[in-house]
């Protein structure tokens, strides 16, 4: 019998190893605007935005001071952020620019705009903001036609003059 995921369904939190808990926090706490909401001793910390129990862990149960895991291994690819508007996204590049941190990868997917990056620890980090349904890309047989073209930043970042 087929079994179909329930559509409310979401995913709830993502749990990271890192190998210093302070980097760690200075990135996705200081960098990246979330919230503390508990330390864990020395050795994790539960991170969120609106004021969750958590949207990111973070430990050094298995990982401390370890180096970052080869990129061509197994494992997790990246940690999606979604942001509620467009002018959010332009506002997080805004200030991923005025702290000179660097960028992997910035695309439009159609779906989706997304900026793409590293955490301390060579994690990928996707910041994104869905478009609306209505203007994602449909083929004639109704088949989603997802893409991955050049995100224009400047126009992006015009977002920010919108008022």
């Amino acid at each position: 019998m087929s079994y179909t995921v329930p559509p409310q369904t979401r995913i709830g939190h993502v749990h990271l190893k890192v190998s210093n808990l302070d980097k760690a926090l200075s990135f996705y706490q200081g960098l990246l605007g979330f919230e503390l909401m508990q330390l864990y001793g020395t050795q994790a910390a539960f991170i969120s935005a609106g004021g969750y129990h958590h949207h990111i862990g973070l430990n050094t149960w298995y990982s401390k001071d370890a180096k970052p895991a080869p990129h061509n291994t197994p494992g997790l690819f990246h940690t999606a952020i979604v942001y509620p508007t467009r002018k959010d996204l332009a506002a997080i590049l805004q200030r991923l620019i005025d702290a000179k941190y660097p960028l992997s990868g910035a695309s439009d997917h159609g779906v989706s705009e997304a900026l793409y990056l590293s955490d301390p620890d060579g994690n990928g980090v996707e910041l994104y903001w869905d478009k609306p349904k209505e203007q994602w890309p449909f083929d004639a047989d109704g088949s989603l036609q997802m893409v991955t073209e050049h995100l224009d930043l400047h126009d992006l970042l015009s977002e920010l003059n919108n008022l």
